[in-house]
């Protein structure tokens, strides 16, 4: 049985490599590694928390010993290494812990995985590291896109931190030789979505009229990926893909932020059985954020030519079905927003 680590397996993106990863590969057992910080929950976990090849364990990656011991403790075969700060307006106001998490966090696991592996050899050993395409800045023509070859232009920290951690890896496989591949991905949205980013936020305000904050003219333009596709794009890349390889995971579902609001209004309305342009009237124009990057757009060719992924929705039909999910699981939205869901851990963790 290969042992399997995933970190930042309770987070959004993480919650659902976990749960594919625990449902299709009953020969591998997967340890889910997460500090829980506030967007950490266990409860997007809850259909596979008794499987016999999952085991959750509670860590932080900038703990140096802790995760000296654990690799120490159990012999990794694969490290898919999602745990980040992720968010762009938090790193703006506090950068250091973005430092602290991506960079240190990555180093550290980088360090354990190749003193753990090097007495028994990289042969079958894998070390996963998931990226985003804000490393590479802004495009301003609309016939540009990001390629595997576009160089980094990170404009934020939290892009400034992840391209640093991008560099690291990369240097693990060159000094090294370190079995490494990295993967930048454009915006994910789907089910189990944290309320602080732009679909969840909005689909949980217009459910209680509470206005639509959209920065500057909701003309910025990013690449929609559903969460489900980036899954299998990271099951792909993490079994099939090559040593030392960059791939790009897009969506090819570029939309201004406007655009969309608008379009999840209609949606929300139609849904809810409100009069046509209820939710629109929500919408409220606020001051733009500082260093907001225009346009995204994400090149998947490579992954899709050389390894056959591409993404099986279209934005329309993927917003429909996370709609849909937030709103036959209100429970959960109402356990986030309120801060209850802090406590899943202790209830169903600490007597064990």
């Amino acid at each position: 049985m290969k042992n399997i680590l995933i970190t930042g397996g309770a987070g959004f993106i993480g919650s659902h490599v976990v749960r594919l990863f625990v449902k299709k590969y009953p020969e591998y057992h997967i340890y889910n590694l997460d500090k829980l910080t506030y967007a950490g929950n266990l409860a997007n976990l809850t259909d596979v928390t008794g499987a016999s090849n999952y085991t959750f364990i509670k860590g932080d990656i900038v703990d140096v010993d802790f995760i000296n011991d654990l690799f120490a403790e159990i012999p990794f075969d694969g490290v898919i290494h999602l745990a980040a700060e992720s968010h762009v307006d938090r790193s703006i106001t506090d950068p250091m812990a973005f430092v602290m998490t991506n960079v240190v966090g990555t180093c550290h696991l980088l360090n354990a995985a190749k003193n753990g592996w090097k007495s028994t050899g990289y042969e079958g050993k894998r070390f996963y590291h998931v990226s985003t395409d804000e490393v590479y800045g802004e495009l301003h023509r609309p016939e540009d896109f990001f390629r595997e070859t576009t160089p980094y232009d990170p404009r934020s920290p939290y892009s400034a931190s992840k391209a640093s951690s991008d560099h690291f890896v990369r240097a693990y496989g060159n000094t090294y030789q370190l079995p490494v591949v990295i993967t930048n991905c454009s915006n994910n949205y789907g089910p189990n979505h944290f309320p602080e980013k732009l679909l969840p936020l909005m689909i949980h305000n217009i459910l209680h009229d509470k206005p639509l904050p959209v920065y500057g003219k909701g003309e910025n333009v990013r690449d929609w990926l559903f969460v489900e596709d980036h899954a299998r794009a990271i099951d792909t890349v993490f079994h099939t893909g090559k040593d030392g390889e960059t791939y790009n995971i897009g969506g090819f579902n570029e939309w201004k932020n406007i655009d969309i609001v608008k379009l999840l209004c209609t949606l929300m309305d139609r849904k809810l059985g409100r009069p046509a342009g209820t939710s629109e009237k929500l919408i409220t124009y606020v001051t733009d954020r500082a260093g907001h990057d225009l346009r995204y757009a994400i090149d998947a060719t490579k992954i899709m030519n050389e390894l056959g992924w591409k993404p099986s929705l279209q934005f329309e039909e993927g917003l429909e079905r996370t709609v849909d999910w937030f709103l036959n699981n209100p429970v959960w939205l109402e356990e986030v927003t309120s801060g209850n869901y802090r406590n899943y851990y202790e209830e169903m963790y600490a007597n064990r």
